[in-house]
Order: structure tokens, then C-alpha cells, then sequence
């Protein structure tokens, strides 16, 4: 049986947790408008007012600018509303969970909204322990807002039971660690994206400028990021792909058999392994490795989207992974 109230307050929460998030990403806006501090601007500080002061020295390569009052005030409000979001994005798994007497991730809608969640936490966890990558939370939140939205406009399914084929105790074990491992994915992928974007920019004018680019965290930090977030997920994801060769000799009798979803997560784990190895590879460091995590995304992406929705195979059933 499910229980109605509770599905219908996990779809309120569903929409509450896209306005919260919505709202954030106005606060990282602004963050990113007048928050960091950058040479050009510390400059333009001395029109009018006489030279720049001692204690405002050039930013060493490699370094965030400091931030400015305005800018930290920004940027604590929209961790503070990205809290509360996750916080009701939590709450739609969770009530969901409850309404059906079931793991929260039987069908694509949920899986999906709960491989967003983790890289919102992710991304979370990260800026608290390092405050200059709350200046990448526009470009964190603006997908996450997207992949809501469109989870919620074309995947969305009503509240109920598990189809049989999923009723096993591997659905908690499988399923769950290919989640984590996604959404961390997620978060490497765009601090690779947003590397190769930043050093593209300090090699073609030195970080001096005061444009958008400039605001980002230095190319060091998000390089730092990627190589960290990736690390971290690329175990969890091994695991979700030896569960899921176990849990698919239990039910089908062969460990493998290169079903377009086994195929593909195969594919996308010899991306990330290439980038782990490329990053300690001398002639690999820097933007070729970032790259190679880029391709990563970009599989990690067709997998859970056309792999999942278009094609058809022995994970079809309930759009899960």
C-alpha cells in the first residue's frame, strides 16, 4: 500500500527543494557580480582615491583574490538556502521512501533525483571546507536546477511498488553505490570543465582581466577539486559495477553479458581509471587529464540519460540504472 499524504508531501518537497535551490543560485549570482576582488579591480580602486595601499598586493599566480564584504555576505546566503534545499531534496526521497515501504530508487525518477542530491552535498561539503568554491556555485546549482526540472517534467512517476525484478537486498547495495558514485562524478566533471575554462584565461592575459573568469577559483583549486572529488568516487563506482556483475548472476545466471547499461558503465569506468592514471603521467598532467575527465562526464551523462531512456536491455525495466 502507499501511502498518499506522504507521496503527495514528497512532490511538494520536490518543488520546494527547485525554489530553493532557484533562490541560491540568484545569491551565487550576485556573489560571483561583486564578490571577488581581482587585480584589474583592486587597480581601478586607486582612480580618484591616489595610489593602491601597500597592504593590497598583487595576487600570486595560483592564489584566489580575496573577497570582499559584499561578497561573503552573497555567498554565505546561498549556502545557507543550498542547506535548505538539499535539506527538502532529502525530504523528497525520504518521504517517498516512507509512502512506498521501499528503497527510494526504484524507477528512473528517483534514482535520478537522488544522484542530484549527491552532488549537491558534494559540492556542499566541499565550499564549507574550502570558501572559494562557493564562487563555482552558479555553475553547480544551474544544472542541478535543469536536471530537476527536467526529472520533474519528463520522469516524473507515481508513488508505488517495486517491480519484481527489483526486489532484492541488491538494489540497496548496487543502486546505491552507482548514486554516490554519479553524483560525484558530477562534481568532478564540472570542476575539470571549469579548469580547462580558467586556464584557457590566465594564459591569455594573466588573470588580470575583470571579467566573469576571473572570479572563478584559481585553476590549481579546481584542478585540486576534480582530482579529489574523482578519487573519492571512483572506488564507490567500482563497487556499483562488481555488485552489479554478483547481483546479475543471482537473477539472470551470468555475471556479465554486455547489456547496453553494463556496456556503458564498463566504458565510463575506463574513462575515470584514464584520468586517475593520467594524472600521474608526466605529458598527461594538467589539460590533457582534464579532458580525459570532461569525456568522463560526457559518459557518465549518456548512461544515465540515453542509455537509461532510449535504449533498450535488461535494465529497462523502471528506467534504473
Amino acid at each position: 500500500m502507499t501511502d498518499s499524504s506522504l507521496a503527495e508531501l514528497s512532490d511538494n518537497l520536490f518543488s520546494v527543494s527547485v525554489a530553493l535551490y532557484s533562490v541560491a543560485l540568484l545569491a551565487f549570482c550576485a556573489q560571483l557580480a561583486f564578490g571577488r576582488r581581482t587585480q584589474r579591480s583592486r587597480e581601478l580602486a586607486g582612480v580618484g582615491g591616489g595610489p593602491v595601499p601597500p597592504a593590497a598586493p598583487a595576487v600570486p599566480a595560483g592564489h584566489d583574490a580575496p573577497e570582499t564584504a559584499w561578497g561573503t555576505r552573497w555567498g554565505l546566503l546561498g549556502m545557507a538556502l543550498t542547506a535548505l534545499g538539499a535539506l527538502a531534496h532529502a525530504g523528497v526521497l525520504v518521504a517517498r521512501g516512507m509512502a512506498t515501504d521501499r528503497l527510494p530508487w526504484g524507477n528512473m525518477y528517483e534514482f535520478a533525483t537522488a544522484v542530484v542530491l549527491v552532488a549537491v552535498v558534494a559540492y556542499f561539503v566541499l565550499a564549507v571546507r574550502q570558501p572559494s568554491l562557493r564562487h563555482i556555485g552558479v555553475f553547480v546549482l544551474g544544472p542541478v536546477i535543469l536536471a530537476m526540472v527536467g526529472i520533474g517534467l519528463f520522469l516524473y512517476t507515481e508513488a508505488g511498488p517495486l517491480v519484481a525484478a527489483l526486489r532484492s537486498s541488491w538494489l540497496g547495495i548496487h543502486v546505491s553505490s552507482a548514486i554516490l558514485g554519479s553524483g560525484i562524478f558530477l562534481v568532478s566533471g564540472i570542476a575539470s570543465a571549469l579548469y580547462l575554462v580558467r586556464t584557457r584565461r590566465d594564459a591569455g592575459a594573466g588573470g588580470t582581466g575583470g571579467g566573469l573568469i576571473d572570479r572563478l577559483p584559481s585553476a590549481a583549486g579546481l584542478d585540486r577539486v576534480a582530482h579529489r572529488t574523482a578519487v573519492f568516487g571512483f572506488p564507490i563506482y567500482t563497487f556499483a559495477m562488481i555488485a552489479g556483475a554478483i547481483w546479475a548472476e543471482s537473477a539472470w545466471g551470468r555475471f556479465w553479458g554486455w547489456d547496453p547499461k553494463e556496456t556503458w558503465m564498463f566504458i565510463s569506468w575506463v574513462v575515470y581509471a584514464g584520468y586517475l592514471h593520467a594524472r600521474t603521467t608526466a605529458g598527461w598532467r594538467g589539460r590533457p587529464a582534464a579532458l580525459v575527465n570532461v569525456i568522463g562526464l560526457a559518459v557518465v551523462l549518456f548512461n544515465l540519460l540515453y542509455v537509461n531512456m532510449v535504449s533498450t536491455g535488461l535494465h529497462s525495466y523502471g528506467g534504473l540504472d
